[in-house]
């Protein structure tokens, strides 16, 4: 069953991430993966905030499976993001690809930590 969970988040999740990455990269005229950046700190904070609600007992493990496993993981990607930052490097842009690093893992772990202390407002 749990399966099935995951299987319905990464059918919302993939596109989701396609189509913001392709939407916020748009606007911004940078060799810097701007929309990379914005989907996994989204899903960062996505997942805080869920399994905040999981751990306050304001939601069941089964949203945490179809949210946090299916949406985040669909929607987040480490692939992609070492991905561009190898590019970043192998084009001259390093600067870039060490703010890319930098960034990524700062950004993603505030918005973690802000989405637990919002489920922890909400909830706890």
């Amino acid at each position: 069953m749990n399966w099935l969970l995951v299987v319905a988040g990464a059918v919302v999740g993939a596109p989701l991430r396609y189509l913001t990455d392709r939407a916020v990269q748009a606007r911004h005229d940078s060799v810097f993966p701007w929309g990379t950046f914005a989907v996994n700190a989204v899903g960062c904070m996505v997942l805080g905030l869920v399994t905040g609600a999981v751990a306050a007992g304001a939601a069941s493990p089964q949203v945490q499976v179809l949210l946090g496993t299916g949406l985040c993981g669909a929607l987040t990607t480490y692939s992609t993001f070492s991905y561009e930052t190898l590019r970043l490097v192998e084009t001259g842009a390093g600067r870039y690809a060490l703010a890319n690093v930098v960034g990524s893992v700062v950004v993603g772990l505030a918005a973690v930590y802000a989405g637990a202390g919002l489920a922890s407002a909400f909830w706890g």
